[in-house]
């Protein structure tokens, strides 16, 4: 079985053979699985009415157990954006009934952000087509080379995710 990174591999080995090329069999296939699965689910969320964005707002309310409520601090350290950005997607995603602020109780200038009934029911179907999109790429994976598989990128993407260490420590 051949695919269009053994002919990238091929091609960088005769125009530089002084370079070791090897790094290219893993990290390109995984670079051209990502842009593949990036437009698989850009698809998946259009079908639901949902950008990217909005599916990974929602998942992460949806993910923190009932009520479904996080406040936005929380919400931009786990989407990785600014704070303007979270307050721009939290309004956007509010005016479309996805989600309602409202007065945190323990925090009496703050607010909670929580998942409306139409939100759930929107990052609940496009999370279902998703999964059964993502199985269909497994294929006939059987389940040990899957497990096998995610240990390996869990090794390869670990060091990656560790927070970066604080200035000045």
């Amino acid at each position: 079985m051949r695919d269009e990174v053994d002919g990238l591999v091929e091609a960088w080995r005769a125009e530089r053979p002084d370079l070791d090329i090897e790094p290219l069999q893993v990290l390109s296939r995984v670079s051209r699985l990502a842009r593949h699965l990036d437009r698989a689910r850009r698809a998946v969320f259009t079908e639901h009415g949902l950008e990217p964005w909005e599916f990974d707002v929602l998942a992460e309310l949806r993910r923190s157990g009932p009520p479904y409520e996080m406040s936005p601090g929380r919400l931009l350290r786990a989407t990785l954006v600014t704070s303007g950005t979270m307050t721009n997607r939290i309004d956007r995603l509010a005016t479309a009934g996805l989600v309602r602020r409202h007065p945190d109780p323990a925090d009496k200038r703050g607010v909670l952000v929580r998942l409306s009934a139409e939100g759930q029911e929107r990052v609940d179907a496009a999370l279902s087509a998703l999964i059964e999109y993502e199985e269909s790429l497994l294929g006939e994976m059987p389940p040990a080379e899957r497990e096998r598989l995610a240990t390996l990128l869990r090794s390869l993407l670990s060091p990656l995710d560790e927070p970066a260490p604080e200035a000045g420590v």
